[in-house]
């Protein structure tokens, strides 16, 4: 595993293929990406790799993106429920 793109020495772990909603809550706030790497403690670089879905953070990291965005964290990077009943009935299908 490689180091995170922050000197805290937090284990990067990848989320490719995982959409999360932080950008567009971020968004609705008005809130720059700057902005909210200072509230949870980041760089911007790591708000930037969240968003993007290419870094998933650690339990204390999605929690303090959570909060400064006043959401859940399983709001933010739970699993979308329609996409998650799609994937059940493809998977009924080829049985």
């Amino acid at each position: 595993m490689s180091s995170s793109p922050d000197s805290g020495g937090v284990g990067r772990t990848s989320a490719k293929g995982r959409s999360n909603g932080v950008r567009a809550a971020r968004a609705v706030l008005g809130l720059t990406q700057a902005d909210l790497a200072a509230a949870a403690g980041v760089t911007r670089q790591t708000v930037v790799a969240v968003e993007a879905g290419d870094y998933a953070p650690s339990v204390y990291l999605a929690l303090a993106i959570a909060a400064r965005l006043g959401r859940t964290v399983e709001e933010l990077f739970g699993q979308d429920e329609a996409k998650v009943a799609a994937g059940a009935a493809a998977a009924e299908e080829q049985r």
